[in-house]
This record gives C-alpha cells, sequence and structure tokens, in this order.
C-alpha cells in the first residue's frame, strides 16, 4: 500500500489512446475539499477522471484511492463502493423514473437495502428533484436529468466525489444550487470538478489544477489564480484589465498561465528535455 497525505494519490500517471498520449506524468495528492479541475479540450481532463472512477486504466503510474492501491480487483471493488462518479455523458433508461434511476446505482453501489430508499430521497431531494422524484426520465429536460445524474452520484455518500462538466445544461439558478451543494460535500468528502466553466471553480473550489497536454501546469488556489492575472497585467497593460473585456481574475488568471506556458514551451529548443 502506498503511503499518502490525502484521499487521492496519483503519481507517474501516464494515459495513451493509441497513439496519443492522454496525460503524461501526473503527480496529484488531494484530500478533503472541492477541487477544480481545468484545462482546454484535449488536456486530459476527462481521462484522468475516468481513471479516478476506476473506468479506465492507466498505461503507467500507481493511483491510491482511500488507501486502496487501484492495482486488483478486491481495490478496485472496495474503492468503488465509495466513490461517486458523473460522467459528460451518461447512460440510462429512458422509461426509468428519478427514483428507479438513483435506486439502481444504490444497488449497485451495495447500499444496505434497508437503508437504500431513504438514501435515494435524500439524494433526490439534495439535487432539488424531489418533486419530480416519480417522473419518468424521458420527460425531463437535459438540464434535470443531469441533476439526476448528480443525485446517482450521491447517493452512497460517497468519500470521493468526481463530477464530469457536471454545469452542463443548468441554468443559472441550477448552477448557484449546484455550488452551494458541492460547497457542503466536500466539508468531509474529496470532490473533483473538472469544468470548462472558470467561474464555477472560482465561486466553488478551494483548489484549483490546470491541465495542458496531459501534464499539471499549474496547482494552487482561486485566489492565487486571479493573482496571475495581476502579475501579467501589471507587466503588459491591455483590454484583460480589471472591468475589461478579458472577464473575471480567476478567468483571466487562467488564460495568462495558459499562455505563459505555451510561451515557454515554443521557448524549448528542439529536443531538449521539457
Amino acid at each position: 500500500m502506498t503511503s499518502t497525505t490525502g484521499t487521492v494519490h496519483v503519481s507517474g500517471l501516464a494515459v495513451r489512446h493509441r497513439r496519443t498520449v492522454a496525460l503524461d506524468g501526473i503527480d496529484l495528492d488531494l484530500g478533503p475539499g472541492v477541487h477544480g479541475l481545468l484545462g482546454p479540450n484535449g488536456a486530459g481532463k476527462t481521462s484522468l477522471i475516468r481513471v479516478l472512477a476506476t473506468v479506465s486504466r492507466p498505461a503507467t503510474g500507481r493511483v491510491t484511492l482511500l488507501g486502496h492501491e487501484l492495482s486488483g480487483h478486491s481495490e478496485l471493488t472496495a474503492a468503488r463502493r465509495r466513490i461517486g462518479y458523473l460522467p459528460q455523458d451518461f447512460g440510462y433508461y429512458p422509461g426509468f423514473t428519478v427514483r428507479d434511476f438513483v435506486a439502481y446505482v444504490a444497488w449497485l453501489k451495495q447500499v444496505p437495502g434497508n437503508a437504500a430508499g431513504a438514501a435515494v430521497e435524500r439524494a433526490v431531494a439534495r439535487v432539488g428533484l424531489a418533486d419530480r422524484i416519480d417522473a419518468k426520465l424521458k420527460t425531463l429536460s437535459g438540464g434535470t436529468v443531469r441533476r439526476a445524474g448528480l443525485a446517482q452520484a450521491i447517493v452512497n455518500d460517497p468519500d470521493v466525489l468526481l463530477l464530469d462538466e457536471p454545469t452542463a445544461g443548468l441554468d443559472p439558478e441550477q448552477r448557484v444550487a449546484f455550488r452551494e451543494l458541492v460547497g457542503e460535500l466536500g466539508g468531509e468528502a474529496t470532490v473533483i470538478v473538472s469544468t470548462h466553466l472558470v467561474e464555477d471553480v472560482a465561486v466553488a473550489c478551494t483548489g484549483v489544477t490546470l491541465l495542458e497536454g496531459g501534464r499539471v501546469v499549474y496547482r494552487g488556489t482561486p485566489e492565487s489564480l486571479a493573482a496571475e492575472a495581476e502579475a501579467a497585467e501589471g507587466a503588459v497593460k491591455g483590454p484583460t484589465q480589471a472591468g475589461g473585456p478579458g472577464g473575471s481574475p480567476v478567468e483571466r488568471g487562467y488564460l495568462a498561465v495558459l499562455r505563459h506556458h505555451r510561451a515557454a514551451a515554443n521557448a524549448t529548443p528542439t529536443g531538449a528535455n521539457r
């Protein structure tokens, strides 16, 4: 067993899709709280989430969740009982009601039968769907189905909650409710939110990891990411100054970090170590 300081520990993680390197030597150590995972399309966010969810296996590296090194069947099974996972795209039977869908996942997660009914109702209520619990999924809007997906992810009170683009399709009021919920969940669990919406990270997250080209290029907090914008704008004044069209401080910090990283990568001589 690997010694860790957090509930999620990743060392030297590499993932390849045929000839494409999706993740290239990722090291992470995360504890309780809400951690935002940012990066452009193709940065490796979903690949990382899928490995942590035990859906994908890495090419190389070690992953430990909640003290279980994910290297064998028994360890995977033990970890899965304590994980909640909302994929970017998830399948469901359209004829299922919200209750049916969440109860099915509770059964998969081995929630005890005498506690499953109450667990389902509690999870559905937490995402604001108590009044739609017996509605069939095929009758619901995309955003409402997304909230049902979040309910199934939390029905087992997971210690590690993995959310891939969780606010896709949610309206502004629902996004605010989502931020409040993940903030509450992060008080005890390790919550990892992969998103393109930097503002969700700014409001809901206590930590930020930025990926680019399958590598970690930044670790910090929303506040430290915002400070990156101030540093960059102090050096070069332009239209992305506070109040300009460049977005919020955290969004501008995100762009400043990416630009700095890309400029440094482009300045590296061909054949030099990266």
